[in-house]
């Protein structure tokens, strides 16, 4: 996913929270109901939707989506929709943020006033332009200028209606004249090529006079300007569709009279009026999108052993992992990179042991270990969230998909049952529906990831060794995980696991949360487990599983998953769902005499085979129309666009031919590839070459040979690591934290002074130092001491790429074009940052 710039790779990702909209304006019709869904748009691209609210003029979505972005983009943009089923969904409105602002709120909820959306203003790509000034002698022997427009190429242009056949207008602006002219069109591209090249004459000769010579008006070319419009051109009655434009004063030109330039697209400047933007209401939402300039490994490395050894350190509040959980406002901030960074390495169990143990040894109260939001707690919530995925796939998927699509009603509370609902039949179901999972869950120990079970067996033993009294801790140490932080919140929100693809109903989302309460209580083992409820139905329900075999059960559960003489049981012979979704394919032409014509079909990949179905529906039980062994998936890889002339496609290779398949958009493409990829990654006969482009006509497009079967022309893309779960890049990790301790430089700088504070003064410590935990003044102080040199020493690398990247950067060129509001802000801070080292 990364984007290599000049050594560094550049990795941009978001992770975005859909809260709910307010106050959309009503239908103008008796209902005034709506039925809205959300997109997310890179540009005008769209790489998510959130599923349908009905009957609501302030609908809830709750839903949240993470991704990887692929490419470079200008605006994340946010479409509110009304569902049409006799026509087209229409737009009620949009939230359109600059790439440049959207770290101004990183992971605050911010309510977005909805803007109208004007065909004229949905714009993007870039466009290539030469324009040149030179003077030609008439035929009468006057000098006159001509100006030669060339437009080469765009790029990125948007595809509307599912198709772009664009081609570009030039006009010359004067106070006196407008001239026009026109490229040809170029069908079924958004990267078109033009190169076209149009004169225009700036000086004109007038009507011959009386004094028998010409007076020749001089234009003043100051006051000129180009314009090129670009348009899709359509079929349909309403007229091409605008894509964009660029209007370029002739002044450019200067004392040289050449200018070569890419620029962005910009909206149409068409005097619309302004509206107010509370006509349309408003959006919630809460976006932090993070940009990573990753160095080559061996900067990262002195950071990298630092915090690699933080396990043996000695006690381990002294470590450097240990120091950037103290110092982070949030403990989830420290945990994400940590956790991916010793997983990557193999480290984990060690570290989460030692500062598991810390923390048991700080604790009081066996009733309350592990119950804070502390650096432990939220580092196994992490591992577990990682290393667990698949493990919650083949446990709960089944039984949730089941509860979500059969929709039965579960409601037990008196005060909010329905009349049409009967309460025993409503409590049957979901006595069902428990005893069903709890069964599940406490069958599944042979399954747990044998990362977990080591994590849960060190935890055991530091509680039983903490409070040798207590005989339950042992259990409730592991439990508190297990049971209150992986199963529960699974249950009750699947979609934030990737058991569901979206937030559910509310009538299941009631189901679920009923469900997770009781299991949460069911795995607990508290004394007084009728007592943990607050509702009194809730406390009569729980009489259901008040027998003692449901805590012999969860007992026998935590036993299994937390011994030390767990071996590690072979992979589930059970296939494992990795992705589904619908995508176009290409026919393969195993028939001789078959149209190679491109469907709609419904892909699925699991641990064992690719396949694809005519439609959803058909997948359980019905044979695939096609399926893919993963073993003789031999690569899998990009597919150029000049093949079919369509974005967003890759190819499956396998030994007879290629599958040629395109997806919905850029990023769900990137994520097929990858996990495609990944699965594969281990076959024996994988490809080392490829080709690029399709077989078509009898021969490759990409090397011209004629042989369908030649060796590839291009080699295949860098390997991946084999383990699907556990795909993380260490460097990416540490420069993770090495920001996270550049950010938070003053707090380390505080905890400095606090342990020179306590190493002085046995007295009471300062106030500002009491948040710090500090076993060891020494130790810690010589950490501390060792971050921030090797942090600083990053921080010089940073500061000089971005020096030397300054220098080298042009600001027209094709990967920073003219209207880049973003490199300009780049420009205008570099420049001043310049000013002040001078």
């Amino acid at each position: 996913m990364a984007v290599e710039e000049e050594g560094l790779r550049v990795f941009q990702s978001v992770k975005i929270k859909i809260g709910e909209a307010k106050n959309l304006p009503p239908y103008p019709g008796p209902n005034k109901m709506r039925d809205c869904y959300c997109t997310v748009n890179l540009d005008q691209e769209e790489v998510f939707r959130t599923k349908i609210i009905e009957k609501s003029l302030c609908p809830f979505y709750g839903e949240d989506f993470y991704c990887e972005i692929p490419r470079t983009f200008r605006h994340l943009s946010f479409y509110i929709f009304d569902r049409d089923v006799f026509r087209r969904d229409s737009i009620i409105g949009k939230v359109a943020i600059k790439k440049e602002n959207l770290q101004s709120k990183p992971g605050q909820d911010t309510w977005f006033p909805l803007q109208h959306v004007d065909a004229d203003s949905e714009v993007q790509g870039k466009v290539h332009l030469e324009l040149r000034l030179s003077e030609v002698i008439t035929d009468n022997g006057n000098i006159c200028h001509k100006l030669a427009a060339r437009v080469l190429e765009c790029q990125g242009l948007p595809i509307v209606n599912g198709q772009c056949d664009p081609y570009a207008t030039v006009t010359l602006l004067g106070p006196s004249r407008s001239d026009v002219k026109k490229t040809k069109m170029k069908k079924k591209t958004n990267n078109p090529q033009f190169d076209e090249v149009f004169y225009f004459e700036i000086t004109r000769p007038l009507s011959y006079t009386r004094r028998s010579h010409f007076d020749v008006e001089e234009e003043d070319v100051d006051k000129m300007a180009l314009r090129i419009d670009l348009w899709n051109g359509s079929n349909l009655k309403f007229g091409d569709e605008f894509l964009g434009e660029v209007k370029i004063s002739l002044k450019v030109l200067g004392q040289s009279g050449v200018h070569d330039a890419w620029y962005f697209l910009q909206p149409r400047d068409n005097g619309s009026k302004s509206i107010k933007p509370d006509d349309l209401g408003s959006l919630r939402l809460n976006i932090v999108y993070t940009e990573d300039h990753v160095f080559p490994t061996e900067y990262y490395q002195p950071l990298r052993d630092l915090l690699l050894k933080s396990a043996d350190v000695e006690p381990v509040s002294a470590s450097a992992a240990h120091v950037l959980g103290e110092i982070c406002r949030e403990k989830q901030e420290a945990a994400v990179p940590l956790v991916r960074l010793f997983l990557h390495y193999g480290k984990i169990v060690p570290f989460l042991s030692a500062i598991a143990n810390a923390e048991v040894n700080r604790t009081l109260d066996p009733n309350t270990i592990f119950r804070g939001n502390s650096l432990t707690s939220k580092c196994i919530d992490e591992t577990m969230k990682l290393a667990g995925m698949h493990y919650l796939q083949v446990t709960l998927k089944p039984i949730i998909d089941e509860i979500c699509d059969d929709h039965k009603p579960c409601e037990i509370d008196p005060v909010k049952l329905k009349e049409s609902e009967n309460f025993d039949t409503n409590k049957e179901n979901l006595r069902q529906y428990v005893d069903r999972i709890f069964t599940v869950i406490t069958k599944s120990g042979v399954s747990c990831p044998t990362v977990m079970c080591d994590i849960f067996f060190s935890l055991r033993e530091s509680a039983a060794k903490r409070f040798q009294v207590d005989q339950d801790v042992r259990y409730t140490a592991v439990s508190s995980f297990i049971f209150l932080r992986f199963f529960a919140p699974a249950i009750l929100s699947p979609n934030l696991f990737h058991l569901r693809p979206h937030h559910p109903d509310p009538q299941t989302s009631r189901t679920l949360t009923l469900i997770s309460k009781t299991i949460q209580t069911l795995g607990s083992l508290s004394k007084s487990k009728s007592a943990s409820f607050k509702e009194s139905f809730m406390a009569s329900f729980y009489d259901n599983f008040n027998e003692q075999k449901y805590a012999d059960s969860v007992k026998n559960f935590l036993d299994l998953i937390s011994s030390s003489g767990r071996r590690d049981h072979k992979s589930i012979e059970t296939p494992i769902m990795l992705k589904e979704g619908f995508m176009i394919k290409r026919a393969q032409g195993r028939k001789r005499f078959g149209m190679k014509n491109f469907k709609r079909r419904w892909f699925r990949l699991t641990n064992h085979e690719f396949t694809y179905h005519r439609s959803k529906g058909n997948t359980k039980g019905d044979s695939p129309l096609c399926s893919i062994p993963i073993e003789n998936i031999l690569a899998v890889e990009k597919l150029e666009e000049e093949s079919f002339r369509m974005k967003n496609m890759f190819q499956v290779i396998q030994p007879e031919r290629a599958l040629y398949i395109q997806a919905n958009n850029c990023v769900e493409a990137r994520d097929w590839i990858d996990i495609l990829t990944k699965v594969s990654q281990c076959n024996k006969k994988r490809l080392s070459t490829y080709h690029p482009s399709a077989y078509l006509n009898g021969h490759w497009l990409c090397c011209r040979a004629s042989s369908e079967i030649a060796q590839g022309c291009t080699p295949c893309t860098g390997g991946l690591p084999a383990n699907i779960q556990l795909d993380i890049d260490g460097d990416r990790e540490t420069e993770r934290i090495y920001s996270l301790f550049n950010t938070y430089i003053s707090k380390l700088e505080k905890m400095m002074e606090a342990c020179g504070s306590k190493s002085v003064y046995d007295g009471p410590e300062q106030e500002e130092y009491s948040s710090f935990v500090i076993d060891d003044p020494q130790e810690t102080y010589k950490t501390l001491k060792l971050i921030a040199e090797r942090v600083h020493i990053l921080e010089q690398e940073h500061a000089q790429y971005k020096r030397d990247k300054f220098k080298k950067t042009k600001y027209g060129s094709q990967e920073h074009p003219i209207g880049d509001k973003s490199f300009q802000n780049y420009i205008q801070q570099q420049s001043e940052t310049l000013t002040y080292s001078i």
